[in-house]
């Protein structure tokens, strides 16, 4: 796995590492070879996991066939992400408090 560290900027690059990690299932596989996990768990685990994939692809598939309809979108908490872009309306500026 390889990230490149642009402008000197170590935070940015370790982030795109810590996510680069996650999408590929570094940081769960670390989580269970920590202690001993019997065979029969194992099977257990892996067979659930299984299933609820096979259930997450019946699900968007049904979607796209438009036998369910689709869940609605969660509505975004918090402002921009990146720099240079406009503040949106729905994260006003905080007002001063007042004290009475």
């Amino acid at each position: 796995m390889q990230v490149l560290v642009r402008d000197n900027n170590v935070d940015q690059a370790l982030r795109v590492l810590k996510k680069k990690m996650q999408r590929e299932g570094i940081f769960r596989e670390m989580k269970q070879r920590k202690a001993y996990e019997k065979p029969s768990v194992r099977k257990a685990r892996e067979k659930a996991e299984a299933v609820r994939r096979a259930r997450k692809q019946a699900r968007k598939t049904a979607i796209r066939e438009g036998l369910i309809a689709a869940p609605k979108p969660k509505p975004r908490v918090g402002g921009p992400r990146r720099p240079g872009m406009a503040p949106s309306a729905a994260a006003p500026a905080a007002a001063p408090a007042t004290s009475a």
